[in-house]
């Protein structure tokens, strides 16, 4: 059975390694897609994914038949099908039919044709429709497709058809940043009449075609596309949250901390201090604080540290410069503070960090990563286990794994 398979057992997913989200591509249907985009260049959203080193591609070619039922289990467990990457959100495209799809928590949603769903922490989740008296484990319904990496299923009752492809986007900075940190379990992007749904709904078409008849390629376009859709998916979010949410995506919308974030991105080496923040964002020392604090959760200048301590994790374990050179450009005059500071927020000085990270990058277990400024780990272990199978819960009902079987 698929779920008994070691992590090394050939059971992967295709994986396209790109060192920045693809926000503008060429070649159709991905140039025209970046034009309707409004240019994220020197965005904030943008510039916190480049540092974050986004990675997307697609694992499942999905077809269902109504009545049906899977259990999907959180992607970080053995034994599933992205065990070996880390830190992992996965997407589910419809591209045609309907389904009911809950999480956790009792949260649940029916989505049809051209919703793009996403989960940022994998979280385990129920998709079904109709009268399905049980609920399969999806990992052992699954089977290698034409495509390396791309696997296909197919299940149901012979009734009417849902076609979904399933992907993903990993990164090993993305737990501990902060635009992570302020989404919630579940994003559904309905379709909408607008140009930049109406091409992505048509993209997942051709992919699922290009997908069936296992076209030369089709790896690159849908590696694009999983990147693509996750800095939509979250752009189209920030911009429909209340003025009374929190976090940071909303900090984004708000006039004064939203200024005062695209100043620490735009020049994180800057001897920045709350008054000269609060001139450049035309405001007081205070009510920029006040507000920082309330929206995003922490001061500014301990969220410019973290961020520091962002880009310089990023800048350790990817590239081979000095310590005094990363100091500098993350904006510390010596080797000496920047050792200090970089200890300070996460326990280890750069140096070791960048040893323990750069000896083991595929290690399985806990993961230590930057977590507003401190060191936090990612447990692997995998809460569907034990999990039996049942059918579409009552409203509310949790997905748990019960005691014994």
């Amino acid at each position: 059975m698929l779920t008994k398979l070691a992590a090394n057992s050939g059971f992967r997913a295709l994986k396209y390694q790109r060192p920045a989200p693809a926000v503008a591509m060429a070649g159709p249907p991905f140039a025209r897609l970046a034009r309707e985009i409004p240019s994220v260049e020197q965005d904030v959203l943008a510039e916190t994914l480049r540092a974050i080193r986004l990675t997307g591609s697609v694992f499942l070619n999905a077809r269902f038949s109504r009545p049906f039922g899977i259990i999907t289990p959180n992607q970080f467990g053995a034994g599933t099908p992205l065990a070996h990457l880390r830190h992992v959100s996965v997407f589910h495209l419809i591209a045609s039919g309907s389904c009911t799809v809950e999480i956790e928590g009792g949260e649940r949603h029916t989505v049809s044709a051209g919703d793009t769903l996403l989960l940022p922490f994998a979280a385990t989740h129920k998709v079904w429709s109709g009268d399905c008296p049980e609920m399969a484990f999806a990992p052992d319904l699954m089977r290698p497709g034409p495509i390396g990496g791309l696997w296909t299923l197919d299940h149901g009752g012979g009734g009417e058809v849902t076609r979904m492809v399933c992907g993903f986007i990993e990164s090993r900075e993305f737990l501990g940043a902060p635009v992570f940190q302020s989404l919630p379990p579940l994003l559904v992007d309905r379709t909408r009449d607008d140009k930049v749904r109406a091409i992505i709904t048509s993209t997942v078409r051709d992919i699922l075609l290009l997908a069936d008849a296992a076209t030369p390629g089709t790896e690159l376009m849908v590696a694009r596309l999983m990147e693509l859709l996750f800095v939509e998916v979250l752009r189209r979010h920030a911009s429909q949250l209340p003025d009374t949410a929190r976090g940071w995506l909303a900090a984004l919308n708000d006039p004064i901390v939203g200024r005062t974030l695209r100043l620490i991105h735009r020049d994180p080496a800057q001897r920045w201090t709350v008054g000269a923040l609060a001139r450049e964002a035309g405001t007081s020392r205070s009510v920029l604080f006040e507000r920082f604090n309330a929206i995003v959760g922490q001061p500014p200048i301990e969220y410019l540290a973290s961020w520091r301590m962002q880009l310089a994790a990023e800048r350790l374990r990817n590239t081979h410069d000095g310590l005094a050179a990363v100091a500098a450009d993350v904006g510390y005059e010596s080797e000496a503070s920047f050792n200090r500071a970089f200890k300070r927020l996460t326990g280890l000085t750069p140096g070791r960090w960048r040893e323990v990270e750069t000896a083991h990058p595929r290690r399985r277990g806990p993961k230590p990563v930057i977590n507003g400024g401190a060191i936090c780990c990612k447990s692997s272990a995998d809460p569907i286990a034990s999990l039996r199978r049942a059918g579409p819960p009552a409203s509310g009902a949790l997905l748990r794994a019960p005691s014994g079987g």
